[in-house]
């Protein structure tokens, strides 16, 4: 197991290489011109050449992609072209309200979907089963965006049970970071946990035809022990695959959601730093993106030896 996660380590170094010469190859070569958005739009040539060169633009492509990576070995990832302050700070103010709206939705999520799968797939064909399946289908239907305004209005401005929009950090107090941190969670775990539910009901239903589930049943195993134990501990790989996927997914897919709630994060971070292209933000950001996925697929890895002992690398 050991060989296997430190041989997965290396092959993801070079895949890190293949992302950061692509994302730094599609910045350079779309249309647009950072200079010109920093003189703005009365900027003499004179004064776009002098910007162009204290930002190295000018310097070729090559130049500029290993310059950028020597300081990445260094842990530099540059310094913002609009706000001068360095990439590593701005995405350490950012990351709290994505990792808590992240964590928040992936716990609420797992909570109800992995049992409401469970027992859509016990109780298969029912009504049950069929409001499961329906409520799923809504999840993966309605647009994030119409979920966040509809809580908004019933639980914000309806019932003033929670604030409209913004956060509070935790070192702030836990009650100012727990109601800011409700609604977005609401919103965002609608879809995962119609993601989640259907996974784990098409698993469980595999996994309730196998003999040794009837044979379980035929000792006189109660229905308990034998969807929990012996049902959903051998369903759970794919399971887990989707909620990891759904983890990583989280992390690049709060945009809608910060802009709806007003969340400092950094899905917005990323949306500001394209439409001012301002590339060391946008290569900072998509490298982190990969980073987590990468890291993610390790952690599902060691779950599926823990789950499933049969598995072995």
């Amino acid at each position: 197991m050991l060989g296997y996660l430190i041989r997965r380590i290396l092959a993801a170094i070079p895949v890190m290489g293949v992302v950061a010469l692509v994302v730094f190859l599609l910045l350079r070569l779309t249309p647009g011109d950072p200079a010109a958005i920093l003189a703005g739009d009365n900027a003499s040539p004179e004064q776009l050449a002098r910007i162009r060169a204290s930002l190295g633009l000018n310097e070729p492509l090559y130049t500029q992609f290993f310059s950028w990576i020597g300081k990445l070995l260094h842990g530099d990832l540059g310094v913002s072209l609009i706000s001068q302050v360095p990439v590593l700070q701005m995405i350490g103010q950012r990351i709290e309200p994505t990792i808590s709206v992240a964590i928040s939705t992936l716990l609420l999520s797992i909570i109800i979907a992995v049992p409401l799968g469970v027992i859509a797939a016990w109780k298969h064909g029912t009504w049950i089963d069929r409001f499961v399946m329906a409520l799923s289908v809504i999840g993966f239907s309605v647009p994030v965006f119409v979920i966040g305004y509809v809580l908004i209005q019933i639980f914000a401005i309806d019932l003033r049970w929670f604030p409209v929009q913004g956060f509070r950090t935790m070192s702030r107090g836990f009650g100012p970071f727990f109601e800011r941190l409700v609604l977005p969670t609401l919103t965002l775990s609608f879809i995962y946990i119609a993601l989640i539910a259907r996974m784990t009901r098409a698993a469980m239903l595999d996994v309730l035809g196998e003999d040794y589930v009837r044979t379980a049943r035929a000792k006189g195993i109660t229905e308990s022990r034998v969807l929990l134990r012996h049902a959903l501990r051998n369903a759970a790989v794919p399971v887990i695959t989707v909620i990891g996927t759904g983890f990583a997914l989280l992390i690049s897919g709060v945009v809608v959601t910060e802009s709806v709630f007003n969340l400092p994060g950094i899905g917005r971070l990323t949306v500001d730093a394209v439409l001012a292209r301002d590339y060391p933000v946008i290569q900072g950001m998509i490298l982190l993106t990969s980073g987590i996925y990468v890291a993610v697929n390790l952690l599902i890895d060691v779950a599926y030896t823990l789950l499933d002992p049969r598995i072995r690398y």
